[in-house]
């Protein structure tokens, strides 16, 4: 008898009650998800698995080399923000390192095509705690960019340098300058106005890490760096080789406008905003400068001091 069946769940009606919907999820499923990843990030194929290999073989406490001019040591940019900035600004890199099952956002795509897009940067997905292990424990947000060390050059190299190119050198030396942005913004401005390098001490001074490399805008591709194990010595190597050194200093004895020997092979040294020159590199200077500031202020960071005497030493060898 209809409406009276001993059936559990059969229906007795021909009447449709209302239909459950699949609130967008079919939709959604046809939306696409982006870009296929590198090989290198798909999970269980073959490059991603010596990836993680090379990933756990990679040493990447600092290592020191040796050599003529001699290598700076591995660093680490770490952190979404920073890892994109540098990575923008064309920093050096050989691997950026990116978390398993991390959450993608813009910032860790734009990561991921800007490292897929340069040579010879290793993509390498590894496992949290691994991370953990390569920053100390800092918050890396899931991305971690490997900066290869800087080689630097030889203090000799930079007058070869000019004497190859038929010009009269033109070198800033840097005097307990710690500060990477000052050292980029010096690289800058001696690429700008023609110079043929940047010498800094091996202690106690400022190496070209990734805030220097961003700050020098790219320039420190083609301005060397380099390296002397005592800047004092370096200084009077280049006095015999023919080199006038003039040392920056709010005391200096000679405004700059009066010195004269800015227009003939020169090194100009640079002291930090705060100390200044030390008292050996301010005793072995031939000439001690001072940059004129009528406004007032008592001194100029190295970075705009180099800039001040550089455009001054451009004008008069054009």
């Amino acid at each position: 008898m209809a409406g009276n069946s001993g059936r559990p769940n059969r229906r007795t009606s021909n009447k449709k009650g209302a239909t459950v919907g699949s609130g967008g999820k079919r939709r959604r499923g046809l939306e696409g998800k982006g870009p296929t990843p590198p090989a290198e990030m798909r999970k269980g194929h073959a490059k991603q698995r010596a990836a993680q290999a090379r990933a756990k073989r990679t040493t990447v406490a600092p290592k020191r080399a040796t050599g003529r001019g001699g290598k700076g040591t591995s660093e680490l940019v770490v952190g979404r923000n920073p890892v994109v900035e540098a990575l923008r600004e064309g920093v050096p890199a050989n691997a950026l390192y990116v978390q398993q099952f991390v959450d993608s956002d813009e910032r860790v795509r734009e990561a991921l095509r800007l490292a897929s897009a340069r040579s010879g940067v290793r993509l390498v997905e590894a496992p949290r705690p691994e991370l953990d292990r390569m920053t100390n424990n800092m918050n890396h947000q899931g991305l971690v960019l490997q900066i290869p060390p800087y080689e630097y050059a030889h203090p000799d190299d930079l007058v070869t340098a000019a004497r190859d190119l038929g010009e009269d050198a033109l070198i800033v030396a840097l005097d307990g300058v710690t500060d990477p942005r000052n050292l980029g913004a010096v690289v800058r401005s001696v690429s700008a106005f023609g110079g043929h390098g940047v010498v800094v001490p091996e202690r106690r001074a400022a190496g070209m890490t990734a805030g220097a490399w961003k700050t020098s805008a790219g320039t420190a591709a083609r301005t060397p760096v380099a390296r002397a194990a005592n800047l004092t010595r370096t200084l009077e190597a280049y006095q015999k080789a023919g080199l006038m050194v003039v040392g920056l200093a709010a005391e200096g004895e000679v405004e700059l406008g009066d010195v004269a020997v800015l227009d003939g092979p020169v090194v100009i040294v640079v002291g930090s905003e705060g100390k200044g020159l030390s008292r050996l590199v301010g005793e072995t200077c031939d000439v001690r400068a001072r940059i004129p500031m009528p406004g007032g202020a008592e001194s100029l960071n190295a970075g705009v001091a180099a800039g001040v005497v550089l455009y001054e030493v451009s004008r008069r060898r054009s």
